[in-house]
């Protein structure tokens, strides 16, 4: 009996022993990829003066174009559905 006492104790170390590593490596990998990001924002800053004011209007007007796309679809598919 004593034995199957100490595989538990032991199986429960071995479960927390592993969850910390795992828990250490996600708080690791966390910080990295935030200092990744600092840098990549300090040394390649993201300059949207460079987009021209008609390609700006291109793009604002594409979006509106796919939101009236998926609403025409929604629409049909609801009218077709009863």
């Amino acid at each position: 009996m004593a034995d199957e006492v100490n595989y538990v104790v032991e199986a429960f170390k071995f479960m927390l022993l592993g969850m910390g590593v795992v828990f250490l490596f996600l708080i690791i990998l966390v910080k990295v990829v935030e200092i990744q990001a600092k840098l990549i924002a300090k040394y390649f800053p993201e300059d949207t003066s460079k987009i021209p004011a008609a390609k700006a209007g291109k793009i604002a007007d594409e979006e509106q174009q796919k939101v009236a796309a998926i609403i025409a679809a929604v629409t049909e598919f609801r009218n077709n559905k009863s």
